[in-house]
Protein backbone atom coordinates (compact mmCIF):
# COMPACT_ATOMS: atom_id res chain seq x y z
CA UNK A 1 0.00 0.00 0.00
CA UNK A 2 2.65 2.17 1.04
CA UNK A 3 4.37 2.04 -2.48
CA UNK A 4 1.23 2.11 -4.09
CA UNK A 5 0.66 5.44 -2.53
CA UNK A 6 4.66 6.62 -3.05
CA UNK A 7 4.02 5.75 -7.06
CA UNK A 8 0.81 8.21 -7.55
CA UNK A 9 2.39 10.57 -5.47
CA UNK A 10 5.48 10.44 -7.81
CA UNK A 11 3.41 10.64 -10.98
CA UNK A 12 1.96 13.35 -10.04
CA UNK A 13 4.56 15.17 -9.16
CA UNK A 14 6.56 14.15 -12.68
CA UNK A 15 2.84 15.37 -14.65
CA UNK A 16 3.09 18.71 -12.60
CA UNK A 17 6.58 19.37 -13.18
CA UNK A 18 5.83 18.13 -17.13
CA UNK A 19 3.27 21.29 -17.13
CA UNK A 20 5.91 23.67 -15.63
CA UNK A 21 8.24 22.41 -18.28
CA UNK A 22 5.76 23.40 -20.80
CA UNK A 23 5.10 26.62 -19.78
CA UNK A 24 8.82 27.64 -19.40
CA UNK A 25 9.19 26.18 -22.92
CA UNK A 26 5.85 28.31 -24.47
CA UNK A 27 7.22 31.65 -22.54
CA UNK A 28 10.30 31.57 -24.06
CA UNK A 29 8.82 30.55 -27.28
CA UNK A 30 6.51 34.16 -26.80
CA UNK A 31 9.79 36.12 -25.52
CA UNK A 32 11.32 35.10 -28.75
CA UNK A 33 8.30 35.87 -30.75
CA UNK A 34 7.80 39.29 -29.13
CA UNK A 35 11.86 39.56 -30.04
CA UNK A 36 10.92 38.63 -33.46
CA UNK A 37 8.35 40.87 -34.26
CA UNK A 38 10.15 43.63 -32.80
CA UNK A 39 12.86 43.29 -35.18
CA UNK A 40 10.75 42.65 -37.78
CA UNK A 41 9.53 45.91 -36.81
CA UNK A 42 12.51 47.81 -37.03
CA UNK A 43 13.13 46.04 -40.93
CA UNK A 44 9.90 47.25 -41.96
CA UNK A 45 11.18 50.83 -40.54
CA UNK A 46 14.66 49.63 -42.89
CA UNK A 47 12.35 49.79 -45.99
CA UNK A 48 10.18 52.53 -45.34
CA UNK A 49 13.49 54.65 -44.64
CA UNK A 50 14.41 53.16 -48.22
CA UNK A 51 11.66 54.49 -49.51
CA UNK A 52 11.84 57.69 -47.83
CA UNK A 53 15.71 58.09 -49.56
CA UNK A 54 14.44 57.17 -52.72
CA UNK A 55 11.83 59.81 -52.78
CA UNK A 56 14.18 62.82 -51.25
CA UNK A 57 17.07 62.06 -53.71
CA UNK A 58 17.99 65.08 -56.25
CA UNK A 59 20.45 65.21 -58.92
CA UNK A 60 21.36 61.75 -58.70
CA UNK A 61 22.13 60.97 -55.51
CA UNK A 62 22.27 63.65 -53.43
CA UNK A 63 20.03 64.05 -50.55
CA UNK A 64 18.68 67.23 -48.31
CA UNK A 65 19.15 66.47 -45.11
CA UNK A 66 16.36 69.56 -44.73
CA UNK A 67 14.13 67.69 -46.33
CA UNK A 68 14.96 64.27 -45.31
CA UNK A 69 14.95 64.55 -41.16
CA UNK A 70 11.61 65.76 -40.97
CA UNK A 71 10.66 62.63 -43.14
CA UNK A 72 12.79 60.90 -40.12
CA UNK A 73 10.58 62.70 -37.31
CA UNK A 74 7.37 61.09 -38.49
CA UNK A 75 8.85 57.42 -38.16
CA UNK A 76 10.00 58.67 -34.58
CA UNK A 77 6.81 59.56 -33.62
CA UNK A 78 5.49 55.63 -33.46
CA UNK A 79 5.42 54.56 -29.97
CA UNK A 80 8.08 52.30 -30.53
CA UNK A 81 10.64 53.69 -32.13
CA UNK A 82 12.96 55.95 -30.28
CA UNK A 83 15.56 56.68 -32.44
CA UNK A 84 16.79 56.78 -35.93
CA UNK A 85 20.63 57.56 -36.93
CA UNK A 86 22.14 57.48 -40.42
CA UNK A 87 25.42 56.88 -40.06
CA UNK A 88 28.86 57.56 -42.90
CA UNK A 89 31.50 54.93 -42.85
CA UNK A 90 33.57 56.35 -40.07
CA UNK A 91 30.03 55.93 -38.05
CA UNK A 92 29.35 59.98 -37.62
CA UNK A 93 25.95 60.80 -37.76
CA UNK A 94 24.64 62.54 -41.13
CA UNK A 95 20.91 62.55 -40.25
CA UNK A 96 19.09 62.05 -37.19
CA UNK A 97 15.53 62.21 -35.73
CA UNK A 98 14.32 61.26 -31.78
CA UNK A 99 16.55 60.82 -28.82
CA UNK A 100 20.09 61.58 -29.31
CA UNK A 101 22.43 58.37 -29.99
CA UNK A 102 25.29 57.60 -27.75
CA UNK A 103 27.81 56.38 -30.04
CA UNK A 104 30.41 55.84 -27.64
CA UNK A 105 28.03 52.92 -25.17
CA UNK A 106 26.61 50.93 -28.53
CA UNK A 107 28.52 48.17 -30.46
CA UNK A 108 28.27 49.94 -33.65
CA UNK A 109 31.39 47.64 -34.63
CA UNK A 110 29.68 44.79 -34.30
CA UNK A 111 27.12 44.99 -36.54
CA UNK A 112 23.57 43.21 -35.61
CA UNK A 113 21.16 43.31 -32.58
CA UNK A 114 22.12 45.15 -29.49
CA UNK A 115 19.40 44.16 -26.22
CA UNK A 116 19.39 46.75 -23.79
CA UNK A 117 17.08 46.94 -20.62
CA UNK A 118 14.45 48.87 -22.33
CA UNK A 119 15.57 48.92 -25.54
CA UNK A 120 17.36 47.42 -29.03
CA UNK A 121 19.70 48.78 -31.29
CA UNK A 122 19.25 47.64 -34.68
CA UNK A 123 22.97 48.32 -36.89
CA UNK A 124 22.72 47.37 -40.37
CA UNK A 125 25.08 47.96 -43.34
CA UNK A 126 22.58 49.24 -45.85
CA UNK A 127 23.33 49.42 -49.96
CA UNK A 128 21.28 52.61 -50.32
CA UNK A 129 21.36 52.45 -53.89
CA UNK A 130 17.89 53.50 -55.46
CA UNK A 131 18.53 52.51 -58.75
CA UNK A 132 19.62 49.80 -61.56
CA UNK A 133 23.00 50.28 -62.01
CA UNK A 134 24.33 49.18 -65.70
CA UNK A 135 25.98 45.45 -65.65
CA UNK A 136 28.95 45.44 -64.04
CA UNK A 137 29.08 49.10 -62.30
CA UNK A 138 27.93 49.33 -58.46
CA UNK A 139 25.01 51.57 -56.96
CA UNK A 140 27.10 54.96 -56.37
CA UNK A 141 27.14 56.39 -53.11
CA UNK A 142 24.05 58.39 -51.18
CA UNK A 143 25.20 61.71 -50.14
CA UNK A 144 23.26 63.71 -47.42
CA UNK A 145 23.57 67.62 -47.95
CA UNK A 146 24.13 69.51 -45.13
CA UNK A 147 21.34 72.04 -44.48
CA UNK A 148 22.01 75.49 -46.03
CA UNK A 149 23.68 78.00 -44.54
CA UNK A 150 23.26 81.75 -46.24
CA UNK A 151 24.47 83.49 -43.24
CA UNK A 152 22.06 86.01 -44.03
CA UNK A 153 22.88 86.79 -47.57
CA UNK A 154 20.73 86.20 -49.97
CA UNK A 155 21.14 85.65 -53.72
CA UNK A 156 20.89 89.16 -54.50
CA UNK A 157 24.48 89.95 -52.38
CA UNK A 158 25.89 91.97 -55.35
CA UNK A 159 29.42 92.11 -53.76
CA UNK A 160 29.79 88.18 -53.52
CA UNK A 161 26.56 87.11 -56.05
CA UNK A 162 24.04 84.66 -55.35
CA UNK A 163 24.97 82.01 -52.72
CA UNK A 164 23.56 78.54 -53.86
CA UNK A 165 22.70 75.17 -51.76
CA UNK A 166 25.60 73.31 -50.62
CA UNK A 167 28.23 76.16 -52.40
CA UNK A 168 27.43 74.72 -55.93
CA UNK A 169 26.27 76.65 -58.61
CA UNK A 170 24.16 74.73 -60.65
CA UNK A 171 25.17 74.28 -64.39
CA UNK A 172 23.53 76.61 -66.76
CA UNK A 173 22.46 79.22 -64.22
CA UNK A 174 23.31 83.36 -64.03
CA UNK A 175 25.31 85.57 -61.96
CA UNK A 176 24.63 88.82 -60.67
CA UNK A 177 25.81 90.67 -64.16
CA UNK A 178 23.23 88.24 -65.81
CA UNK A 179 26.18 86.03 -66.98
CA UNK A 180 25.26 82.12 -67.31
CA UNK A 181 28.23 80.10 -65.61
CA UNK A 182 30.11 77.78 -68.10
CA UNK A 183 29.25 74.04 -68.58
CA UNK A 184 32.26 72.00 -66.73
CA UNK A 185 34.52 70.12 -69.36
CA UNK A 186 33.42 68.10 -71.51
CA UNK A 187 29.43 68.82 -71.17
CA UNK A 188 27.38 69.94 -73.90
CA UNK A 189 25.84 67.98 -77.06
CA UNK A 190 28.51 67.87 -79.29
CA UNK A 191 31.69 67.30 -76.88
CA UNK A 192 32.99 64.01 -76.14
CA UNK A 193 31.56 61.34 -74.33
CA UNK A 194 29.83 62.27 -70.43
CA UNK A 195 32.47 60.97 -68.11
CA UNK A 196 31.18 57.77 -66.62
CA UNK A 197 31.34 57.99 -62.96
CA UNK A 198 29.22 61.78 -63.25
CA UNK A 199 25.60 61.46 -63.93
CA UNK A 200 22.26 60.64 -63.78
CA UNK A 201 23.15 58.72 -60.66
CA UNK A 202 27.07 59.43 -60.51
CA UNK A 203 29.06 62.63 -59.31
CA UNK A 204 27.10 65.86 -59.95
CA UNK A 205 28.45 68.16 -62.63
CA UNK A 206 29.32 70.83 -60.86
CA UNK A 207 31.45 68.96 -58.52
CA UNK A 208 35.09 68.30 -58.85
CA UNK A 209 35.97 64.77 -58.35
CA UNK A 210 37.98 66.08 -55.44
CA UNK A 211 35.08 67.24 -53.96
CA UNK A 212 32.81 63.99 -54.42
CA UNK A 213 35.04 61.90 -53.28
CA UNK A 214 35.59 64.14 -50.07
CA UNK A 215 31.29 64.44 -49.88
CA UNK A 216 31.21 60.61 -50.23
CA UNK A 217 33.66 60.57 -46.54
CA UNK A 218 32.16 62.86 -44.53
CA UNK A 219 28.41 62.67 -46.08
CA UNK A 220 28.20 59.71 -47.69
CA UNK A 221 25.61 57.12 -46.13
CA UNK A 222 27.51 53.82 -45.33
CA UNK A 223 25.21 52.55 -42.40
CA UNK A 224 22.07 53.28 -40.28
CA UNK A 225 20.76 52.76 -36.68
CA UNK A 226 17.13 52.29 -35.91
CA UNK A 227 16.64 52.12 -31.65
CA UNK A 228 13.40 50.58 -30.62
CA UNK A 229 11.76 50.62 -27.66
CA UNK A 230 10.82 47.11 -25.84
CA UNK A 231 8.54 47.77 -23.79
CA UNK A 232 5.44 46.60 -25.97
CA UNK A 233 7.40 43.23 -25.88
CA UNK A 234 8.21 43.31 -21.78
CA UNK A 235 4.70 43.81 -21.44
CA UNK A 236 3.82 41.18 -23.59
CA UNK A 237 6.07 38.61 -21.82
CA UNK A 238 5.10 39.84 -18.63
CA UNK A 239 1.45 39.07 -19.24
CA UNK A 240 2.72 35.76 -20.54
CA UNK A 241 4.68 35.21 -17.71
CA UNK A 242 1.81 35.82 -15.25
CA UNK A 243 -0.42 33.72 -17.47
CA UNK A 244 1.69 30.39 -17.49
CA UNK A 245 2.44 31.14 -13.55
CA UNK A 246 -1.39 30.85 -12.60
CA UNK A 247 -1.52 27.76 -15.26
CA UNK A 248 1.28 26.34 -13.07
CA UNK A 249 -0.05 27.25 -10.19
CA UNK A 250 -3.45 25.65 -10.69
CA UNK A 251 -1.66 22.78 -11.80
CA UNK A 252 0.03 22.28 -8.61
CA UNK A 253 -3.46 22.87 -7.03
CA UNK A 254 -4.80 20.22 -9.43
CA UNK A 255 -2.58 17.79 -8.48
CA UNK A 256 -2.21 18.32 -4.90
CA UNK A 257 -6.10 18.18 -5.38
CA UNK A 258 -6.01 14.46 -6.85
CA UNK A 259 -3.15 13.99 -4.50
CA UNK A 260 -5.45 14.73 -1.45
CA UNK A 261 -8.45 12.75 -3.05
CA UNK A 262 -6.30 9.59 -3.93
CA UNK A 263 -5.27 9.65 0.29
CA UNK A 264 -9.05 10.48 1.23
CA UNK A 265 -9.91 7.33 -0.78
CA UNK A 266 -6.82 4.94 0.74
CA UNK A 267 -7.84 6.16 4.16
CA UNK A 268 -11.04 5.42 3.43
CA UNK A 269 -10.67 2.25 1.79
CA UNK A 270 -8.44 1.83 4.55
CA UNK A 271 -10.41 2.83 7.81
CA UNK A 272 -13.93 0.45 5.60
CA UNK A 273 -10.54 -2.81 6.38
CA UNK A 274 -10.43 -1.65 9.85
CA UNK A 275 -14.15 -1.15 10.65
CA UNK A 276 -14.98 -4.79 9.09
CA UNK A 277 -12.16 -6.32 11.28
CA UNK A 278 -13.37 -4.21 13.84
CA UNK A 279 -16.73 -5.72 13.62
CA UNK A 280 -15.68 -9.34 13.12
CA UNK A 281 -13.75 -8.19 16.25
CA UNK A 282 -16.81 -6.94 18.13
CA UNK A 283 -18.97 -10.10 16.91
CA UNK A 284 -16.73 -12.21 18.76
CA UNK A 285 -16.13 -10.31 22.06
CA UNK A 286 -20.41 -10.14 21.76
CA UNK A 287 -20.21 -14.47 21.55
CA UNK A 288 -17.28 -14.55 25.04
CA UNK A 289 -19.47 -12.26 26.40
CA UNK A 290 -22.37 -14.40 26.19
CA UNK A 291 -19.91 -17.58 27.03
CA UNK A 292 -18.64 -15.44 29.82
CA UNK A 293 -22.10 -14.34 30.94
CA UNK A 294 -23.10 -17.97 30.84
CA UNK A 295 -20.50 -19.51 32.81
CA UNK A 296 -20.83 -17.36 35.63
CA UNK A 297 -24.61 -18.18 35.75
CA UNK A 298 -23.62 -21.72 36.18
CA UNK A 299 -21.06 -20.91 38.79
CA UNK A 300 -23.34 -19.25 41.07
CA UNK A 301 -25.36 -23.05 41.66
CA UNK A 302 -22.76 -24.87 42.64
CA UNK A 303 -21.76 -21.45 45.06
CA UNK A 304 -25.00 -21.71 46.80
CA UNK A 305 -24.55 -25.27 47.23
CA UNK A 306 -21.19 -24.93 48.70
CA UNK A 307 -22.95 -21.83 51.02
CA UNK A 308 -25.73 -24.24 52.10
CA UNK A 309 -23.52 -27.00 53.38
CA UNK A 310 -21.36 -24.39 55.39
CA UNK A 311 -24.54 -22.62 56.59
CA UNK A 312 -25.15 -26.33 57.80
CA UNK A 313 -21.99 -27.22 59.22
CA UNK A 314 -22.19 -24.04 61.44
CA UNK A 315 -25.58 -25.03 62.82
CA UNK A 316 -24.47 -28.73 63.93
CA UNK A 317 -24.80 -28.85 67.83
CA UNK A 318 -21.79 -31.02 67.49
CA UNK A 319 -19.91 -29.05 65.71
CA UNK A 320 -16.56 -27.11 67.42
CA UNK A 321 -16.75 -23.06 67.77
CA UNK A 322 -13.36 -23.33 65.13
CA UNK A 323 -15.59 -25.83 62.17
CA UNK A 324 -18.31 -22.78 63.10
CA UNK A 325 -16.32 -19.91 62.80
CA UNK A 326 -14.58 -21.52 59.70
CA UNK A 327 -18.35 -21.67 58.52
CA UNK A 328 -19.47 -18.33 58.27
CA UNK A 329 -16.05 -17.52 56.79
CA UNK A 330 -17.04 -19.78 53.87
CA UNK A 331 -20.71 -18.03 53.86
CA UNK A 332 -19.23 -14.76 53.56
CA UNK A 333 -16.63 -15.43 51.04
CA UNK A 334 -19.56 -17.30 48.89
CA UNK A 335 -21.63 -14.16 49.27
CA UNK A 336 -19.34 -11.88 48.43
CA UNK A 337 -18.20 -14.25 44.50
CA UNK A 338 -21.82 -14.56 44.14
CA UNK A 339 -22.38 -10.62 44.51
CA UNK A 340 -19.07 -10.22 41.98
CA UNK A 341 -20.80 -12.22 39.61
CA UNK A 342 -24.16 -11.27 39.70
CA UNK A 343 -22.60 -7.54 38.71
CA UNK A 344 -20.27 -9.23 36.22
CA UNK A 345 -23.68 -10.57 34.51
CA UNK A 346 -25.48 -6.83 35.23
CA UNK A 347 -22.42 -5.61 33.06
CA UNK A 348 -22.57 -8.26 30.62
CA UNK A 349 -26.09 -7.75 29.45
CA UNK A 350 -26.54 -6.02 26.16
CA UNK A 351 -28.67 -2.43 26.63
CA UNK A 352 -31.69 -2.61 24.85
CA UNK A 353 -32.95 1.04 25.52
CA UNK A 354 -36.79 0.87 25.90
CA UNK A 355 -37.92 4.65 26.39
CA UNK A 356 -40.73 5.78 28.47
CA UNK A 357 -41.86 8.70 29.97
CA UNK A 358 -40.49 8.52 33.77
CA UNK A 359 -40.91 10.53 36.74
CA UNK A 360 -37.45 11.14 38.08
CA UNK A 361 -38.50 12.00 41.45
CA UNK A 362 -40.29 8.24 41.60
CA UNK A 363 -36.86 6.56 40.59
CA UNK A 364 -34.99 8.16 43.27
CA UNK A 365 -37.52 7.36 45.76
CA UNK A 366 -37.75 3.86 44.88
CA UNK A 367 -33.93 3.56 44.99
CA UNK A 368 -34.01 5.29 48.70
CA UNK A 369 -36.30 2.96 49.75
CA UNK A 370 -34.72 -0.27 48.67
CA UNK A 371 -31.80 1.06 50.68
CA UNK A 372 -33.39 2.34 53.48
CA UNK A 373 -31.36 -0.56 55.82
CA UNK A 374 -28.20 0.50 54.22
CA UNK A 375 -29.26 4.40 54.91
CA UNK A 376 -30.05 3.27 58.41
CA UNK A 377 -27.24 1.88 59.15
CA UNK A 378 -24.88 4.26 58.63
CA UNK A 379 -27.09 7.27 60.03
CA UNK A 380 -27.05 9.02 56.40
CA UNK A 381 -28.76 12.17 56.14
CA UNK A 382 -30.37 12.25 53.18
CA UNK A 383 -31.51 14.87 50.87
CA UNK A 384 -34.00 14.82 48.29
CA UNK A 385 -34.78 17.89 46.00
CA UNK A 386 -37.69 16.99 43.83
CA UNK A 387 -38.59 18.95 40.69
CA UNK A 388 -41.47 17.29 39.45
CA UNK A 389 -39.64 16.65 36.10
CA UNK A 390 -40.75 13.51 33.94
CA UNK A 391 -37.75 12.08 31.23
CA UNK A 392 -37.51 9.63 28.78
CA UNK A 393 -35.65 7.06 29.75
CA UNK A 394 -35.46 3.01 29.76
CA UNK A 395 -36.97 2.71 33.74
CA UNK A 396 -35.90 -0.36 34.86
CA UNK A 397 -32.12 1.18 33.40
CA UNK A 398 -32.55 4.44 35.29
CA UNK A 399 -33.28 2.97 38.95
CA UNK A 400 -30.16 0.27 38.16
CA UNK A 401 -28.07 3.48 37.26
CA UNK A 402 -29.08 5.36 40.29
CA UNK A 403 -28.65 2.39 42.59
CA UNK A 404 -25.62 1.90 41.69
CA UNK A 405 -24.94 5.78 42.28
CA UNK A 406 -26.27 6.02 45.27
CA UNK A 407 -24.80 3.02 47.16
CA UNK A 408 -21.40 3.77 45.75
CA UNK A 409 -22.02 7.30 47.97
CA UNK A 410 -23.15 5.38 50.73
CA UNK A 411 -20.06 3.06 50.80
CA UNK A 412 -17.98 6.48 50.29
CA UNK A 413 -19.54 8.49 53.31
CA UNK A 414 -18.76 7.99 57.02
CA UNK A 415 -21.14 7.76 59.58
CA UNK A 416 -23.36 10.50 60.36
CA UNK A 417 -22.77 12.27 56.88
CA UNK A 418 -24.60 14.05 54.18
CA UNK A 419 -25.67 12.72 50.71
CA UNK A 420 -28.06 15.17 48.47
CA UNK A 421 -29.72 13.92 44.97
CA UNK A 422 -30.36 17.20 42.91
CA UNK A 423 -32.71 17.04 39.53
CA UNK A 424 -33.51 20.31 37.24
CA UNK A 425 -33.59 22.35 33.98
CA UNK A 426 -30.14 22.38 32.42
CA UNK A 427 -30.76 24.23 29.11
CA UNK A 428 -34.34 23.85 27.13
CA UNK A 429 -35.22 20.67 26.87
CA UNK A 430 -32.84 18.65 28.61
CA UNK A 431 -32.32 18.05 32.35
CA UNK A 432 -29.62 17.12 34.97
CA UNK A 433 -29.58 14.27 38.00
CA UNK A 434 -26.74 14.66 40.51
CA UNK A 435 -25.88 12.48 43.14
CA UNK A 436 -23.75 14.33 45.60
CA UNK A 437 -21.92 12.83 48.45
CA UNK A 438 -19.48 14.28 51.62
CA UNK A 439 -16.83 11.45 51.44
CA UNK A 440 -13.44 11.80 50.32
CA UNK A 441 -13.44 12.41 46.49
CA UNK A 442 -11.82 11.75 43.83
CA UNK A 443 -8.80 12.89 42.59
CA UNK A 444 -8.66 14.49 39.60
CA UNK A 445 -6.43 11.71 38.31
CA UNK A 446 -8.98 9.20 38.71
CA UNK A 447 -12.35 11.37 37.35
CA UNK A 448 -11.21 10.22 34.04
CA UNK A 449 -10.81 5.87 34.96
CA UNK A 450 -13.41 5.67 37.37
CA UNK A 451 -15.81 5.30 34.59
CA UNK A 452 -13.84 1.92 33.61
CA UNK A 453 -14.58 -1.82 33.70
CA UNK A 454 -12.86 -3.53 37.22
CA UNK A 455 -11.05 0.23 38.19
CA UNK A 456 -11.94 0.71 41.78
CA UNK A 457 -10.44 2.81 44.64
CA UNK A 458 -11.69 0.73 47.68
CA UNK A 459 -10.23 -2.64 48.31
CA UNK A 460 -13.47 -4.42 48.68
CA UNK A 461 -14.74 -2.91 45.89
CA UNK A 462 -15.84 -4.55 42.78
CA UNK A 463 -14.99 -1.88 39.69
CA UNK A 464 -17.90 -2.74 38.12
CA UNK A 465 -20.55 -0.54 39.49
CA UNK A 466 -19.69 2.73 37.90
CA UNK A 467 -18.92 0.93 34.70
CA UNK A 468 -22.66 -0.56 34.45
CA UNK A 469 -23.88 3.18 34.83
CA UNK A 470 -21.62 4.67 32.02
CA UNK A 471 -22.92 1.81 30.08
CA UNK A 472 -26.71 2.83 30.62
CA UNK A 473 -25.55 6.40 30.27
CA UNK A 474 -24.15 5.72 26.53
CA UNK A 475 -27.03 3.82 25.96
CA UNK A 476 -29.68 6.44 26.37
CA UNK A 477 -26.92 9.29 25.00
CA UNK A 478 -26.56 10.97 27.89
CA UNK A 479 -23.47 12.31 29.31
CA UNK A 480 -22.05 11.30 32.94
CA UNK A 481 -18.92 12.97 34.75
CA UNK A 482 -17.43 13.28 38.13
CA UNK A 483 -16.50 16.32 40.07
CA UNK A 484 -15.25 17.70 42.88
CA UNK A 485 -18.03 18.96 45.63
CA UNK A 486 -16.34 21.80 47.53
CA UNK A 487 -15.17 22.15 50.21
CA UNK A 488 -15.55 17.80 49.95
CA UNK A 489 -16.73 14.97 48.53
CA UNK A 490 -17.79 14.15 45.11
CA UNK A 491 -20.67 15.07 42.97
CA UNK A 492 -21.57 12.44 39.79
CA UNK A 493 -23.89 14.37 37.09
CA UNK A 494 -26.01 12.92 34.62
CA UNK A 495 -26.48 15.55 31.80
CA UNK A 496 -28.09 15.95 28.40
CA UNK A 497 -31.23 14.04 29.34
CA UNK A 498 -34.37 14.66 27.29
CA UNK A 499 -37.33 16.10 29.13
CA UNK A 500 -40.14 13.97 28.19
CA UNK A 501 -43.20 15.97 25.86
CA UNK A 502 -45.71 14.49 28.41
CA UNK A 503 -44.59 16.07 31.25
Amino acid sequence: MKRRHSLVYGLLIAAWLAVMGWQVMEHYRVKAAARAALVGRGRDITTTLGLVIRSQRRFGSIVSQERLEPALRLLVRHDDVKSISLLNVASEVVASAGAPLDLDSKALAKLGEVWEERSVTLVNLMDLGTSSPSEGQPSPPIIVMPKRDTGGVTNSDAKNGPRYPWGFPPPGSTNVAGERHPPTPHEGTNGPPRDPGRGPFGRPPWMSEEDYQSMITKQGLHSFVVVLSTQSAELLCRRDFWLRAFIGIFGGLAAGGVALAWRTVAKTSDLQMRLLRTSELNNHLKEMNIAAAGLAHETRNPLNIVRGLAQMISKQEDASPEVRRKSLEITSEVDRVTAQLNQFINYSKPREVKLTSVSVDGAVEEVVRALGGDIEEKAVCFTLRKSGLRIEADEQMLRQALFNLVINAIQAVEQGREIKILSGVSEPGEAYVEIQDTGPGVSETDRKEIFRPYFTTRSDGTGLGLAVVHQIVLAHGWDIECLANEPRGAVFRISHVKISATA
